[in-house]
């Protein structure tokens, strides 16, 4: 049986942001969701990720769950055999956007934790369609579900993640990055340059999809990666 398969879901989010890849894929190889619900920093969630895994995985990360990704990745490089990299930056949080993220972090904690998820993940964001704002109100109640000390450590973490470039350029193994073509947040431009800093890495840019393509166009998400999963498959 192929190497087991370890989902990573971005911020505020749990195994219904990544539910359609899991199910689909799981038919030929186990599947797991970790979301990062432990720590405040990437370098924590990832180190408690990486003690319930395997010895041996794939790994796809979302946003927030690609950053540690990429740090279990530097912490375990013999460990990863194939890496899925989805909507997300390997630079550290521009001062600005750190500095956006306090009055959040305060609402979060007086009790405003789902207006707060509603501008940490506007629904511009989101591609225009008939599914948007279903998405965005699941979005809100992961959010809801995980509460507000998890919007507080993962905050944190985005403020103070490291510059990740480095790990992409020593990123010796098959990779494959995935953005919305109508992402205004993490721009499809700077996923083509990522992977570009990746000896094996390709990108593919996903139409009529923004910040989540996993929820966005599932099965679409769904079908790259396991025709790029079977690829590795002998």
């Amino acid at each position: 049986m192929p190497e087991p398969l370890v989902l990573i879901p971005g911020m505020m989010c749990d195994a219904r942001a990544v539910w359609h890849q899991m199910i689909a894929l799981s038919s030929r190889r186990a599947v797991m969701c970790a979301p990062p619900s432990r720590g405040i920093s990437i370098e924590e969630m990832a180190q408690d990720i990486l003690a319930g895994l395997p010895a041996s995985f794939a790994l796809a990360g979302q946003g927030l769950g690609a950053n540690v990704a990429l740090e279990i990745l530097r912490r375990a490089p013999d460990r990863v055999s194939r890496l899925v990299l989805i909507a997300f930056s390997a630079q550290p949080e521009p001062a600005a956007q750190a500095v956006a993220r306090e009055p959040r972090i305060v609402g979060a904690q007086t009790g405003r934790l789902a207006a707060v998820v509603d501008e940490e993940l506007p629904v511009t964001w989101l591609a225009d369609g008939d599914a948007r704002q279903e998405i965005h109100d699941m979005v809100r109640d992961m959010a809801l579900t995980l509460g507000e000390g998890a919007f507080v450590r993962q905050s944190r973490a985005m403020q103070r993640r490291p510059d990740q470039q480095a790990v992409l350029r020593r990123a010796n193994l098959p990779a494959l990055v995935i953005c919305g073509a109508d992402d205004p947040a993490t721009l499809p431009r700077r996923h083509r340059f990522m992977a570009e800093l990746m000896p094996q890495a390709r990108c593919v840019e996903i139409v009529l999809c923004g910040h989540l393509p996993t929820m966005e166009q599932p099965r679409v998400v769904t079908d790259i990666i396991e025709e790029w999963l079977d690829q590795g498959v002998s």
